[in-house]
């Protein structure tokens, strides 16, 4: 699952999910039967999310464990062929991973959802 369409897919996924998550709030002011559903959505969309980024996150440790990448770098040793590689591989990952821009829209959405619980609880 390491395509840019797996990646982005499961990136809008998070994405989707963690709204839900936030707009709950608001469904439960306007809908609230939706409630559950929308719940429902929210975490199994967070199953998915965070599921496939533990599968990264190890895959990334294996790598660096299988290869001892941080003592050889650590001491000055060149790298081989294949290990110039996986830090490239590693490396590269973590470059293209859109996850700060999920962090960055997690937590405008987080509070524009406390800004509408308070509005419609308290002003409207």
């Amino acid at each position: 699952m390491s395509s840019n369409y797996a990646m982005y897919g499961v990136f809008i996924i998070g994405l989707l999910a963690s709204s839900a998550f936030r707009i709950i709030i608001v469904i439960e002011h306007l809908y609230p039967s939706w409630v559950r559903p929308v719940w429902y959505f929210a975490v199994l969309g967070n199953f998915a999310f965070f599921f496939h980024r533990f599968r990264i996150t190890v895959k990334r440790k294996k790598a660096v464990d299988d290869f001892q990448l941080i003592e050889k770098v650590k001491s000055g040793a060149c790298l081989s062929k294949e290990e110039s590689e996986v830090l490239v591989y590693l490396l590269s990952s973590i470059k293209r991973s859109p996850e700060n821009i999920n962090y960055l829209i997690i937590f405008l959405l987080s509070l524009m959802a406390i800004g509408a619980d308070i509005i419609l609880t308290y002003i409207g």
